[in-house]
């Protein structure tokens, strides 16, 4: 390791810095350097400490970094304190030997990249990582992400994303864990460890970033960076576990959300930022903001750029990204009085503090081995795990008739424009990938049918008809291949092939960018131009698979109607061509278990499961007047939360309760006998859900508390046992219905109904009273 810098600011920080030493185990991490840091920090001038506050775009850097470039200046002037999305080592690299051997103080910057699904091996889009419901395979796609970006000199990742929505016009949704607090929670806390392990000081872990804190997906009208307005108690119970779930596990960052709270932007929200995230949860990381956040506050008519730099600084922020607002207003306002210079080194000492936990001041160049960037990245082994979380994360909402799995024989007929498109197989937010390596869906069929099988295909139609349209959903590198013939020419040629086959296989739905950042939609139907495919393709008489992609819940009603079997494969990532093979020829029995709420039209959105009950609630199915409910549809989802079929059957057993008359610190053991009864081996989700009958505040109608994947052989059976504890009663609510009040996590005695089933709507329940510990 170079350390030219150190000569030039002489032996005191020389011997500082070399004696900096490696973590020898991971308790009070921050407070171990405090010394280190203090001596660091008297050495720096206000605007070198400023300067790591500021966290660029990469923008002009490139191999051989122009030594007139303005991010090289900025570099050596330590007005820098990392950069996002830099590809390739060498670039890194020499970025890097800017910072330490040219700066006066050579202090590394840290590198980061939205590594949201995978590096260059990609996993499905986050939304259909949630629906395996398997942490322990959540956990490894982050692990293999974490190994594979860190071998290219990547240290931290703006990932995990674990907003709670519940409208499936917000594009962002496909980002997330689904509506579910608890499910949420798990993903969380399992993304963040599979990113960081518990050694951040090792090379093939990083530094996780929970994001978007807080309440980004409940955006009014689903519009993306929309204005969010809810109470503290829908708050605290609903949209925050995810969060702190990745607290808990020890994640390292947070990035501030777009939106507003109470009034007032995330980005300059003290309350939010320092009162609950630092001093009521015990965070001590560090929080940057999101693109360009402290800027867009001017809009949000916070004031100008100086006034919501420091309101930003106030609140609690210490990374300011690409708007560059901290680096040319917070000297002014520190002269003007406007902030204090503890307000600046509290955000100065935790960026460096991060980079200590990194170990980037004892190897500045830990992460850029350039054996690890060749050997360990996109393997055969690594490959093998996308496809099978892939094959996992796909829902199979459909299957009238047995119609999957196909046979491998005859002729089958792939139509649609999704499928053989590899660059659009990743999904979203696939920003490291190498698109050409993707498989698509022709490529997957004929990888695990061979010749057995004759594939034709046609494109059938295009994704959607507007050539504008078209032009929006056409961006960062996937390509729609869009066909300047007629949708009749299309859709004459895809009948013709489809009258030569046995079986129809329609790859139809979302491109990767209809679903997404600032992909909001008002209609959430299949466009209406591969519906008039399908429709064509149902009239041939063969049986029709359905395979879906998408980045959210759909509009499916009159697919389900309609075809008889319906896959929804979300977009699986590198490997979904071969994942999708696997399930529907049978080799891999579909177990995904739908995380958000399907509706039966957009009118029901928001549509979701743990919802509150009404004073006029219906007691029948539907339609009863002067109820709550529609005189179009039922209130009841499409597919439910929790919903997947399987190409087996499971039966539960009535479920077994330890006691129905609890006190105090009891523990209630819930047990139902699983039997696959089918003629497949298959996994099954069990989910326990609660409703809390009587509550200071209202409670929802049902709350998934616990759950568990088992894997079952066809005739075998398991007794699947879940314990509750009052920690499972827990709820945030007003102390003495005292709105006023800050809000207590209790647990209050009463009636509770348990339930158990296959998904939140197919359950089993049991009542349970569960009173206070007696008074001796």
């Amino acid at each position: 390791m170079k350390k030219v810098s150190l000569i030039i600011i002489g032996i005191a920080l020389a011997s500082f810095l070399i004696g900096v030493l490696a973590f020898q185990d991971s308790s009070d991490e921050a407070g171990r350097y405090d010394a280190k840091i203090d001596s660091l920090m008297n050495l720096m001038t206000i605007d070198e400490k400023i300067g790591q506050l500021n966290l660029p775009a990469a923008g002009d850097i490139s191999t051989g970094l122009a030594q007139s470039s303005g991010i090289a200046v900025k570099i050596k002037e330590g007005k820098v304190g990392g950069l996002f999305n830099i590809r390739g080592l060498d670039k890194i690299r020499e970025a890097q030997r800017v910072a330490v051997e040219e700066s006066r103080l050579g202090i590394p910057l840290i590198f980061a990249m939205d590594v949201i699904h995978g590096y260059k091996t990609v996993f499905p889009i986050p939304i259909g990582l949630s629906c395996t419901w398997d942490m322990d395979m959540i956990r490894e796609s982050a692990r293999i992400a974490a190994n594979e970006a860190t071998a290219d000199g990547i240290a931290w990742t703006f990932s995990p994303m674990v907003d709670i929505s519940r409208d499936p016009r917000w594009g962002r949704i496909a980002e997330g864990v689904g509506e579910d607090p608890y499910l949420g929670y798990q993903i969380s806390y399992a993304m963040v460890k599979g990113y960081q392990s518990d050694d951040l000081t090792k090379n093939n872990t990083m530094m996780a970033c929970v994001k978007h804190f807080a309440l980004y997906g409940a955006s009014e009208a689903g519009r993306d960076y929309n204005t969010v307005d809810m109470s503290r108690i829908r708050m605290f119970n609903e949209y925050l576990p995810p969060y702190k779930g990745a607290v808990d596990a020890g994640v390292g960052s947070v990035m501030a959300s777009f939106n507003e709270i109470d009034g007032i932007p995330a980005t300059g929200n003290k309350w939010l930022m320092t009162d609950l995230l630092r001093e009521r949860w015990g965070f001590d990381g560090f929080i940057v903001t999101d693109y360009t956040g402290i800027n867009e506050m001017i809009a949000h008519g916070m004031g100008d750029l100086q006034q919501v730099s420091a309101l930003a600084l106030k609140a609690g922020i210490d990374m300011d990204m690409v708007g560059e607002g901290f680096l040319t207003t917070l000297k002014k306002s520190l002269e003007e009085g406007k902030i204090k210079e503890e307000d600046i080194d509290k955000a100065c000492r935790r960026i460096l503090e991060a980079k200590y936990m990194l170990g980037l001041f004892d190897d500045p160049y830990k992460y850029m081995d350039e054996n690890r960037s060749k050997t360990e990245i996109f393997t055969e082994e690594n490959r093998k795990k996308a496809r099978e979380i892939a094959a996992n994360s796909f829902v199979l909402l459909k299957n009238d008739n047995n119609t999957l799995p196909l046979a491998k024989e005859g002729t089958i007929a792939l139509i649609g424009p999704m499928a053989d498109n590899r660059e659009n197989m990743p999904g979203t937010w696939s920003v490291a990938a190498d698109f050409k390596n993707s498989v698509s869906v022709l490529d997957g069929l004929k990888n695990v049918v061979g010749s057995d099988v004759e594939i034709l295909t046609a494109r059938g139609a295009n994704f959607v008809k507007d050539p504008k349209l078209d032009e929006r959903i056409s961006v960062f590198g996937k390509p729609t291949y869009r066909d300047s013939r007629s949708e009749e020419e299309m859709i004459k040629e895809a009948v013709e092939i489809a009258d030569k086959s046995d079986v129809i296989v329609a790859a139809i739905g979302e491109s990767s960018e209809m679903s997404g950042e600032s992909s909001s939609r008002t209609s959430i139907k299949i466009p209406k131009t591969q519906r008039n495919l399908l429709k064509e393709l149902l009239k041939t008489g063969k049986p029709v698979i359905l395979v879906v992609f998408t980045g959210r819940p759909l509009d499916l009603s009159w697919e389900d109607e309609n075809v008889p079997a319906i896959l929804n494969v979300w977009f699986g990532g590198t490997e979904t061509g071969n994942a999708i093979a696997d399930v529907l020829f049978g080799d891999v029995n579909p177990s995904g278990k739908l995380s958000v709420t399907f509706p039966r039209n957009i009118g029901q959105v928001p549509i979701f499961y743990n919802h509150k009950n009404t004073g006029r609630p219906i007691t029948k199915e539907w339609f009863q007047k002067f109820k709550s409910n529609y005189l179009d549809v039922p209130n009841t989802p499409l597919y439910p939360f929790g919903y997947g079929l399987s190409y087996t059957n499971f039966e539960y057993s009535d479920m077994s309760l330890s006691s129905t008359d609890l006190t105090g610190d009891a523990s209630l053991e819930v047990s139902v006998q699983v039997t696959n009864s089918g003629p497949k081996d298959g996994a099954e989700v069990v989910q326990l859900y609660i409703r809390d009958m009587v509550g200071s505040t209202t409670r929802p109608v049902k709350e998934l508390k616990k759950f568990e994947k088992i894997f079952l052989k066809a005739g075998e059976s398991r007794e699947v046992k879940f314990n509750l504890t009052t920690k499972d009663l827990e709820y945030y609510t007003y102390p003495d219905s005292d709105s006023g009040k800050e809000l207590v996590k209790i647990w209050e005695p009463g009636e509770f109904e348990i339930m158990i089933g296959t998904n939140s709507a197919d359950t089993q329940s049991e009542m349970i009273t569960w009173n206070k510990k007696s008074s001796k």
